[in-house]
């Protein structure tokens, strides 16, 4: 077998493995595989939001895989151990498969498509895209764009650091197609925008009543008189207090 044939056969193994995870782990938050080879054998970490659900009770679900990893995908010795996901809302195929779940309960592709724009936000993502295809509302097959926050189109932004997921989901209208592409917190670029956090708000102090204003006390006038006795002078203090303004002192 050839280098070429070798790599590609290496890589439709890995797809049908994370296309088989995804339809079986559904319901735990799947979100990727990771396979690395070693002299003993084949790890196997699998991401999922609800490591639990994955595991199974008693560890038979994850019994079951293992079991199937290696009988259909003939993969030599596999040792599986799960991981979890710190953020699920800043995961496209976690949010995708999310809004899945929500349409096949019946819930209105608007209203699942609000919910999750609103829960990826809530945790600190940049910005978030949500696309809906099928026949929505009339027999005619159309799509819908649900967007919020700073998404750029075209560059290398978009090529490094947005993230995309597409999910499908059978329903009684038909086949719905759902796509996600999601901007984490934690990109650095050139035209990143910066949010500014509001000013917090403080309640008014009521105002403390004015003080009453003491009347000032009339000032005491001194006059100073200078007469002359025989050949010293002599001077003599004259004080005058206005108290009521109708009697002098002298």
């Amino acid at each position: 077998m050839s280098v070429t044939k070798y790599f590609v056969k290496d890589v439709s193994r890995r797809l049908e493995i994370d296309e088989h995870l995804a339809l079986e782990l559904k319901r735990a938050g799947y979100s990727h595989v990771e396979l690395t080879k070693s002299p003993v054998g084949t790890r196997v970490v699998i991401y999922a939001a609800k490591p639990g659900m994955v595991i199974g009770r008693r560890g038979q679900s994850i019994r079951d895989l293992t079991k199937v990893l290696e009988e259909k995908f003939h993969i030599e010795n596999p040792q599986l151990s799960v991981a979890n996901i710190e953020v699920p809302e800043q995961d496209p195929k976690v949010v995708a498969s999310q809004v899945s779940q929500a349409l096949q309960r019946g819930v209105h592709f608007r209203r699942a498509a609000y919910w999750a724009i609103q829960r990826v936000m809530e945790s600190q993502a940049l910005g978030v895209e949500i696309t809906i295809r099928g026949k929505l509302t009339t027999e005619r097959s159309r799509f819908e764009k649900f967007k919020a926050g700073y998404l750029p189109r075209v560059g290398d932004p978009v090529l490094k650091s947005v993230k995309t997921a597409v999910a499908d989901v059978q329903l009684k209208q038909g086949l719905f197609g759902i796509n996600v592409r999601i901007l984490p917190p934690q990109i650095d670029y050139i035209d990143k925008p910066i949010m500014l956090t509001p000013p917090a708000q403080t309640t008014p102090q009521p105002a403390a009543p004015p003080k009453e204003i003491e009347p000032l006390a009339a000032p005491e006038v001194v006059v100073e008189v200078e007469t002359t006795v025989g050949d010293a002078p002599v001077v003599v203090e004259d004080k005058e207090e206005e108290e009521t303004g109708d009697s002098e002192k002298a």
